[in-house]
């Protein structure tokens, strides 16, 4: 942590100088074509300097997604997208690649079949079946894990119905998840995993409030320990003024056992996290509570990880005492004109403790986060993000920095 990281200090401020430059605007309305392509390429440095290790995990990874995006008519589309990723050098553990003297960076070369789905939408209902991208409310509990190069994606069919205002009701059948690892993972499990999950969703949205109600029935066929049944409420809030004022996200759950999960268990979740808005700078309080009995804890494997406990993924996989993580974040632009107005910040910091007792008040560690982002023109876009865990208790001192350029758009092939 010392020669790199000048030589890393100095990378982020080119990245910075670079954020600077000036936008151009260039997009192709294509969103009434009968057929279009879309692209989506990801060029990110990663290097991680953690104590267990003797080496620094480098990792220059290109990511490009092509997708052909069809319109029917009469409410039919499909979805067919194929995702590739190439590195530059070798020197950090992708989990394909056997390089286990170095830290882990999970973005393997190799390339997938990403997204291939079906779907029909009408006035109030509609249904989508085959491989696809699933979000569901912060995802939490079910999402893309979208920040690796290679995303988290599922086999099913989801069905969503628009009974009233303001109503939406959802169910989604899963048979598989191929996760962001990669079908070249070494471990057979970290490739894909055969479900029989069933994901019941219904949500509620009034003026700036929202309160969702869930119930996730979790069966994984091939690591019966991982098979959970998840219900819980959500309720989050708005700010009232358009310029800012008080906002508010709160959530409730309960984990238990399911399926031929041999083990017997129920944690409990909770969230609270009040914010509050003003002069275009938010600020927020979090504690967030992961139930654990000193044997077993709550776990979120369908679900988007690297955005929850810390951008150092120190807690991925809870520890068997649970996990309390309180924090405090802010996020704003760096001012409100000119090139300052286009640099969007964050910071955070958390602290990690245990929730089980019986070792008392267990201390695992604290976090800053960090981050500096722009658009540099229509579809293209630069960050600069840092992590820097300190250990006190579980695992190691992790410092992690991240250069990323991403270019997306869409071009109609027919009219």
């Amino acid at each position: 942590m010392t020669v790199k990281h000048k030589v890393l200090s100095a990378s982020c401020l080119l990245a910075v100088g670079m954020l600077t430059l000036p936008a151009h605007a260039a997009t192709t309305d294509a969103a009434a074509a009968p057929l279009q392509l879309e692209w989506d390429m990801r060029a990110r440095h990663e290097q991680v300097d953690n104590d267990a290790f003797s080496r620094d995990a480098r990792a220059d990874t290109l990511r490009l997604r092509l997708g052909l995006r069809a319109s029917f008519g009469d409410g039919w589309s499909a979805l067919l997208e194929g995702a590739g990723v190439a590195s530059a050098g070798n020197d950090y553990n992708s989990g394909a690649n056997g390089r286990t003297r170095y830290p882990g960076i999970t973005d393997p070369r190799g390339s997938e079949l990403n997204q291939a789905w079906l779907a029909w939408q009408g006035d109030t209902f509609g249904v989508t079946a085959g491989r696809r991208r699933l979000l569901l409310d912060n995802q939490r509990w079910v999402g893309n894990s979208g920040w690796r190069q290679h995303e988290q994606t599922f086999d099913g069919i989801g069905v969503q119905w628009q009974p009233a205002s303001g109503w939406t009701l959802r169910y989604d059948w899963l048979d598989r998840v191929h996760r962001v690892a990669g079908r070249d993972a070494l471990n057979p499990q970290a490739r894909e995993r055969r479900l029989d999950t069933h994901l019941l969703n219904a949500s509620y949205v009034h003026g700036r409030q929202q309160w969702t109600g869930y119930t996730y029935l979790h069966d994984d066929r091939d690591v019966a320990t991982a098979s959970t049944v998840t219900s819980g409420l959500r309720w989050t809030g708005k700010p009232a003024a358009t310029d800012g004022g008080f906002g508010w996200a709160l959530e409730a759950a309960q984990q238990r056992d399911y399926a031929s999960n041999p083990q017997s268990f129920a944690h409990t979740y909770w969230l609270a996290e009040p914010s509050w808005t003003q002069y275009g700078v938010t600020a927020k309080l979090g504690w967030e509570h992961l139930g654990g009995n000193g044997h077993h804890a709550l776990q979120t494997p369908p679900g988007t990880l690297h955005a929850f406990n810390g951008w150092a993924d120190q807690f991925n996989v809870t520890p068997a005492g649970g996990l309390d993580d309180r924090y405090v974040a802010f996020n704003g632009n760096l001012g409100q004109h000119g090139v300052a107005a286009r640099l969007g910040w964050v910071v955070g910091w958390h602290d990690y403790r245990a929730t089980h007792r019986t070792d008392g008040d267990r201390h695992y560690g604290s976090e800053w986060n960090a981050s500096l982002s722009a658009p540099l023109t229509d579809g293209l876009s630069a960050l600069v993000k840092v992590s820097d865990y300190r250990a006190d208790g579980f695992g190691r001192d992790d410092a992690r920095l991240w250069l990323q350029l991403e270019w997306h758009g869409r071009q109609p092939l027919l009219r």
